[in-house]
């Protein structure tokens, strides 16, 4: 007859077996945190890159683009600029600044009122309203041109700035109330409610007390309407025709048929088209992550 001698299991032996699993997993981690880190990296070289091409195109002649477009330039000097805001950069820029500032302040005061009307006020079929607004978000800018192109006309709209900056906040306003709605569901009701036994009336609350804690998320919403305002296409293409009134983008396609190959003062005039959005994003970062995080949260 045979014996089987069976070992206990100590404290340490069982350690042992624990903590392969744990260094296996750490391993993993670091593994994966330095693959994010390396994505991050190559994602950043992709959107930076071609800013620095283009701002250090801006400085070169034409004949250095073609004869290498990829170094450096052999002087620093901002003649390109010069020319390029002089050939009418200037008057694209002033447009787009009106329609962009005039258009933004409409788009949020009217996404704010909205927005606080659906989630603070008890108004009847609240709920089916906010479906039918956010329904707005799958409308496509190709499918609604021609309606808008022909009510724009019989309204005497057509070619005017108002008729523009009424297209961008009718198109924008179901995304802004999108996103402040839902970041003014996470504010408490209590607020109102002492708000009202203090004897504020409605319009009262919603400019003293929700706007002043919406300021992250109408920061955000705000970054989000100037960079579709500022970079808009097709509506500015189809809607604005005389010169004097077009945008950046559509004054800029002009711009280069107007140029032909002078590719350094369009290249010039791309980089002063993209400064404000630049600027805008560095100054309102903070505020643009925290109103999307806590926004889209709920």
């Amino acid at each position: 007859m045979s014996t089987t001698t069976i070992k206990p299991t100590t404290p340490t032996t069982r350690a042992r077996g624990a903590a392969q699993p744990k260094r296996r997993s750490d391993y993993l981690s670091i593994v994966a945190r330095y693959l994010v880190r390396i994505l991050l990296v190559v994602m950043s070289i992709g959107v930076l890159y071609p800013l620095f091409w283009m701002f250090s195109s801006a400085f070169k002649t034409s004949a250095e683009i073609f004869a290498d477009p990829w170094a450096l330039p052999n002087a620093f000097s901002f003649e390109n600029y010069v020319t390029a805001w002089n050939q009418g950069v200037v008057a694209y820029f002033a447009n787009s600044l009106f329609i962009t500032v005039i258009s933004l302040a409409a788009t949020l005061l009217l996404g704010a009122a909205a927005a606080y009307a659906l989630t603070k006020l008890n108004l009847p079929f609240s709920k089916t309203v906010t479906f039918l607004i956010l329904g707005g978000l799958m409308v496509s800018p190709t499918m609604i041109l021609v309606p808008l192109f022909q009510l724009l006309q019989a309204v005497g709209l057509y070619n005017t700035h108002a008729g523009l900056i009424i297209v961008y906040v009718a198109y924008r306003l179901p995304f802004t109330i999108f996103l402040i709605r839902a970041y003014m569901l996470t504010l408490s009701d209590e607020v109102v409610e002492a708000a009202r036994i203090d004897g504020a009336n409605s319009v009262q609350i919603f400019l003293r007390v929700i706007i002043p804690l919406c300021k992250p998320v109408l920061a955000s919403a705000g970054l989000v309407y100037v960079l579709f305002a500022w970079n808009e296409f097709p509506f500015a293409l189809v809607f604005l025709n005389d010169t004097e009134l077009k945008t950046l983008p559509v004054g800029l396609l002009d711009f280069k048929s107007t140029l032909q190959t002078d590719w350094s003062v369009l290249f010039a005039g791309l980089a002063i088209a993209s400064l404000p959005m630049i600027v805008a994003f560095a100054i309102g970062q903070r505020y643009f992550i925290r109103g999307l995080s806590e926004g889209m949260g709920k």
